[in-house]
């Protein structure tokens, strides 16, 4: 291998990708369309929950209840009832996803007791959007319990009677205000790269059998190994680049705190974007149209890193089946180390295993697209 031939097969893939202007779109627009587009559109959490407020009391304590709904920003107060029937008509015609209904007795209950019930309704044809909705009700019903045992105390002296009560305290680390945001963005830079990646190198070596140009590159002195880096080169530092641009964006623009170590984050991304080029490479090489070849790519690569990897759906929540074959998806290994540089602090000796596991499939990936380009035209 020559490095003066390997930097002109690394130019002339450069001045391709300059002239087309497809390519140009991918790589330079469609990170920060997938970045905005991911980042602010897939979200876990759920804010402004219609609701609908059934009070039978309607009194000045119940309202000062029915109004804590709304302080959190989670529940936004759609409609105010005023009849039974009303509440099954509003969940019916999805004005409202979740509903309160305030006992007519309520105050009274509560001074002679120090305790009174508040009931919920819900429509759990969303159950994902329903069962978040209770514990946030929840939430800002233990909010409510606190203020009234306190001011009961005030008034009584003593607390009212608590049998088998338990004195919780939560406490949450690595994401302290349990925002999905910062659970999920880690894993749009993966997904961003494999995308990207993928899709620009897969129109390498096609579109020299499409333009009729590989009678040119094969009649070169370059061999197969300089072919390869040469082509992959230019896509190399344009990933580094798209990937420098989101991890700054993450951080920056989106607020998801950033803990580990920079050189760790980027020598992981250095393997991912290998793994992810090389099969895109692959793929270009045993697949002559580019058309087909982006859509190989697309289910190679994309698939894996939204359904197994862990950034959409939990690994330990799965199957055992499926459990074990994520160990052969590599994009599941880059998306726990950005989460654990990200979110953990992790250092190199934390994640040295997913670090072993990215390099193993580098090095496989790149051998395999090596040996994959031949120079003839059979």
């Amino acid at each position: 291998m020559k490095l003066r031939r390997l930097l002109a097969m690394a130019y002339k893939e450069a001045l391709q990708i300059w002239r087309d202007p497809r390519s140009l779109a991918i790589a330079l627009i469609m990170p920060l369309m997938q970045m905005g587009l991911l980042g602010y559109g897939v979200s876990l959490d759920i804010k402004h929950v219609p609701l609908c407020v059934y009070d039978q009391e309607n009194s000045q304590l119940t309202r000062a209840v029915t109004s804590r709904f709304d302080a959190g920003g989670w529940f936004s107060t759609t409609r105010v009832l005023h009849d039974p029937g009303d509440l099954r008509h509003a969940i019916d015609a999805g004005q409202c996803i979740a509903a309160v209904v305030i006992p007519v007795n309520f105050s009274r209950q509560l001074a002679a007791t120090g305790s009174a019930s508040i009931q919920t309704v819900f429509d759990a044809t969303d159950v994902n959007t329903t069962n978040i909705a209770q514990g946030y009700i929840q939430g800002v019903v233990a909010q409510v319990n606190a203020q009234i045992q306190a001011q009961w105390q005030a008034a009584h002296g003593v607390s009212p009677a608590q049998i088998g009560a338990v004195d919780l305290q939560p406490s949450t680390w690595f994401n302290e205000t349990l925002d999905s945001r910062n659970f999920i963005i880690p894993g749009v830079v993966a997904v961003i790269l494999a995308l990207v990646g993928a899709q620009l190198t897969s129109l390498t070596v096609s579109r020299e059998w499409e333009r009729g140009t590989m009678e040119q590159l094969i009649s070169t002195p370059v061999n197969a190994l300089e072919v390869m880096l040469g082509k992959l080169i230019p896509y190399f530092v344009i990933g580094m680049a798209d990937a420098t641009v989101c991890l700054g964006l993450a951080v920056l623009w989106f607020g998801v705190p950033f803990r580990g170590n920079l050189l760790t984050l980027f020598a992981a991304t250095a393997l991912f974007s290998l793994v992810i080029l090389g099969i895109g490479y692959l793929i270009s090489v045993r697949i002559r149209s580019q058309l087909a070849a982006s859509q190989v790519a697309l289910y190679v690569t994309l698939l894996p890193t939204t359904l197994l990897s862990g950034y959409t759906f939990p690994i330990d929540q799965m199957p055992r089946a499926i459990q074990a074959l994520t160990l052969i998806v590599y994009p599941r290994y880059y998306v726990t180390i950005l989460r654990g540089i990200f979110l953990k602090g992790s250092s190199l000796s934390d994640l040295w295993q997913p670090l072993l596991a990215l390099g193993i499939f580098a090095v496989l990936i790149v051998w395999l697209a090596s040996r994959a380009f031949h120079k003839r035209l059979d």
